[in-house]
């Protein structure tokens, strides 16, 4: 009997960053090889302010069908806003799965993996304060609803409480955990009316990077006129110059020990609900201790420099080569063909583009009267237009269920799965899933590649509609809305062709011109509204008498035309019998205190340079005329 495969579901931000990185491979290095499945749900929310962008990222939450999983580990530290962490939040703690989050107190419920960031950070600020005697100090916080940023603030203040250092607000900049925040804080500590801090102590390494950098190009030099410290150890912080002092954490320690945990907890073990795991700081070049080595040793850092820059420069290639394709594409399967040409490229197992069934549609079906800026849900049942599994393009799944999230069911344990959204601004439009590959957590391109096919499937789904909106205004310029049968400008476009094919092959042409009898009697007497219901019924008729070689119109008014290409007098008078019987059945069926009734005038000519379309429309009305005069005598005299 096989062991049972355990499915575990992570929710994450922003999964191309270090402090991701490193839980992420941590997690994935224990699933391999044993019977667990691990699938991210991963958002770039928060990256480029835009809100309306943000919210077609946070919704690849709303993707996960909770019941396929038996665990989750949430990263919910890493999901920038409030309102799609509560979301996740609440939804995990609905399911009733056990879940493990990182550095966060706040739900007693779920298994916590501590990391002690207020210690950490008290060592660091006590550094700066005591051995290098600095008491003009500043600070670059993260967010403060994140409970890590959180602890390593208070820790700042608890150490500057306990040294008698007044808190000055305007020395402590409130950042998002960005590295552009460390340009921001410096600029506001430069245009302020107080003198520069002797240190800057940030809350994590890319801030601090991004604020060395500001500050040298401002004259200021680091460590010999301020100070610098980060938080995280990461790995640029390591190879950085001047090399930050920092926090090492151990963060790959700590997606392993999520795995673990869950392990244990479906096995029936008991676990505590608290595991924590120590940092310790290490002072370096940035605060003015001079680093004995290069933390990775030199050989190792060139190699690795060299991997990353190669890796960048190759994934810079697919990109922009792609970009050039993508440009071309004009439908979807285009788009799916392109990108299936350069997957093997991205060194993954599989490879799934998924989108909503009515992805190219303005509107779902059913909120037809609901604005198009709500539309940010994923349909019930899916399609699978690109399906790349072990190095080859296979058939399209031409629909799936979303509840199932994958199209093909999982094999086996071991998988890794990123989830990652397609859409268009807040528009939904899909997601794609990139299986057993570093690609997404390696690559700083990831995301830029991904928003390069949501923004070719946006460009299909707007030339789609482009294309529908023409055909409309095609047809208001060349159908009747009244009749639903061809105009004048129709009649003429359709019939040209039609007549030049006929006086080249020595063809017979027969025109009808129809005029409804009567259509001002009906309009006084009962009003326009029968007058139109009159013009429809009577278009109806000549439509059903329109056989494939004929085109018929509304002329105007109350006048219709008949074409027959290729008939001969014999046809004609069976379709002119046709419309007559018609016209009498309708009479029997309708109930009308009038009579629909139409006068005719059929011609049927060979055409020619001399006999044009124009000479024969006029000769039929010519008929026609006699026909309608015959009938008011024909009634003037039985009125006498």
């Amino acid at each position: 009997m096989s062991e049972k495969i355990i499915n575990i579901v992570v929710m994450v931000a922003g999964i191309d960053e270090e402090y991701q990185n490193n839980i992420i491979s941590g997690i994935n290095a224990y699933v391999k090889n044993r019977n667990i499945n691990v699938s991210y749900f991963a958002s770039f929310g928060g990256v480029l302010a835009n809100s309306r962008y943000d919210k077609g990222e946070y919704n690849i939450y709303n993707l996960i069908n909770l019941s396929k999983f038996d665990a989750a580990i949430l990263m919910t530290n890493t999901i920038g806003s409030t309102k799609e962490r509560n979301g996740v939040i609440e939804a995990v703690r609905k399911s009733g799965m056990p879940a493990v989050v990182f550095d966060c107190n706040d739900y007693p419920e779920f298994y916590n993996i501590k990391i002690d960031n207020f210690t950490a950070m008290v060592d660091m600020v006590r550094h700066i304060v005591n051995d290098h005697g600095i008491k003009c100090v500043n600070y670059i916080s993260g967010p403060l609803a994140n409970p890590e940023a959180f602890e390593r603030y208070r820790a700042f203040l608890s150490v500057m409480e306990e040294n008698n250092i007044p808190i000055d607000n305007r020395r402590i900049y409130m950042g998002e955990f960005r590295g552009v925040d460390g340009k921001k804080a410096v600029s506001q500590f430069i245009n302020s009316d107080m003198k520069m801090p002797g240190a800057i102590i940030c809350a994590n390494d890319a801030m601090a990077i991004s604020a060395i950098s500001a500050l040298e190009k401002h004259g200021y030099s680091v460590p010999q006129d301020i100070l610098v410290t980060g938080f995280d150890n990461t790995y640029k912080a390591r190879n950085y110059s001047p090399e930050i002092s920092s926090v090492n954490r151990p963060l790959y320690d700590a997606g392993a020990k999520a795995c673990e945990i869950i392990e244990k907890l479906l096995a029936g073990e008991v676990i505590d609900k608290t595991t924590v795991l120590q940092a310790n700081s290490v002072f370096s070049e940035s605060c003015g201790c001079v680093s004995v080595e290069l933390v990775d040793g030199f050989d190792e850092y060139k190699k690795k420099t060299f991997r990353g820059i190669d890796a960048c420069n190759s994934h810079i290639s697919i990109l922009n080569r792609m970009t050039t394709n993508l440009a071309e594409a004009v439908t979807i399967d285009g788009i799916m063909e392109i990108v299936g040409g350069f997957v093997e490229e991205l060194s993954c197992e599989k490879f799934y583009v998924c989108l909503c069934s009515d992805w190219q549609s303005t509107l779902r079906e059913d909120d037809k009267n609901v604005d198009e800026s709500s539309f940010s849900t994923y349909s019930k049942t899916m399609t699978a237009p690109l399906v790349w599994e072990d190095g080859s393009v296979r058939n399209p799944i031409p629909f799936f269920k979303l509840r199932d999230m994958h199209p093909t069911a999982l094999q086996g344990g071991g998988n890794v799965s990123y989830f990652l959204p397609i859409h268009f601004r807040e528009r939904c439009l899909g997601y794609c899933i990139i299986m057993n590959s570093d690609f997404p957590i390696k690559s700083m391109l990831c995301h830029t590649i991904v928003m390069n096919i949501s923004n070719s499937i946006e460009n299909i789904r707007k030339l789609y509609h482009l294309n529908n909106a023409i055909e409309e205004l095609d047809k208001l310029y060349v159908i009747d809305p009244l009749c639903n049968i061809y105009n004048r400008n129709g009649f003429i476009r359709e019939s040209d062709p039609l007549f030049k094919a006929a006086m080249q092959n020595g063809h017979k042409i027969m025109i009808a011109f129809i005029d409804m009898d009567g259509l001002k009697m009906i309009n006084d007497n009962y009003g326009h509204k029968e007058g139109d219901f009159a013009i429809q019924k009577l278009a109806s008729i000549i439509s059903e008498c329109c056989m494939e070689n004929c085109i018929c119109a509304r002329f105007g008014g109350d006048e219709f035309i008949f074409f027959g290409y290729d008939v001969d007098e014999e046809e004609g008078e069976e379709i002119k019998n046709r419309i007559i019987q018609k016209i009498a059945d309708i009479n029997k069926i309708i109930y009308k205190p009038y009579e629909i009734s139409a006068s005719m005038g059929f011609y049927i000519g060979t055409a020619s340079e001399d006999m044009t379309l124009f000479k024969m429309i006029t000769k039929a009305d010519e008929i026609m005329y006699e026909q309608k005069k015959r009938k008011k005598n024909s009634r003037y005299l039985r009125r006498n």
